[in-house]
């Protein structure tokens, strides 16, 4: 049975690949797009006005329709990817790096996620200071991650 599956695995590893990156650039356009959005909406927009509930639509929709398939994806084709086997040597420092990244991308996630329950119940206390900042976060997973998997030191 593992046999099946892992030669499986071996056989659609390129596509595995392929989907792997499109969910995880899917994911990064949401990740990257939705802090931008909370500046906005700290910022520009008065609590229950018509822009309001508009910035309310679309970070859901955003967060929901794109970022949360993506995310899953994700994981989803990234787990399949480590259970390939060949593709990852967890002995090399590069994959826990890549590893630790993902974690906390998937806490920032999750974290954005909270804030913008924030928004909903009118309790966001964060400035646009604050998002802009955060917003720096998955960039410097993105190039941490970039750099292990291409590098593998």
């Amino acid at each position: 049975m593992l046999e099946t599956i892992t030669g499986f695995l071996a056989d659609w590893y390129l596509v595995t690949k392929a989907l792997h990156i499109v969910s995880v650039i899917s994911w990064m356009a949401g990740i990257f797009y939705l802090p931008r959005l909370f500046v906005y909406h700290t910022e520009q927009v008065m609590r229950g006005s018509p822009t309001d509930a508009m910035f309310q639509t679309m970070e859901r929709r955003l967060l929901r329709g794109i970022m949360n398939p993506a995310m899953i994806a994700t994981w989803v084709f990234g787990l399949a990817l480590v259970f390939t086997p060949g593709v990852v040597d967890w002995s090399s420092a590069w994959s826990w790096v890549k590893a630790g990244c993902v974690l906390a991308m998937t806490w920032f996630h999750h974290w954005l996620g909270l804030r913008r329950k924030d928004f909903i119940a009118g309790t966001n206390t964060r400035t646009g200071r604050t998002y802009r900042l955060m917003n720096e976060v998955p960039t410097v997973l993105m190039v941490l991650i970039v750099f292990a998997v291409i590098t593998r030191f």
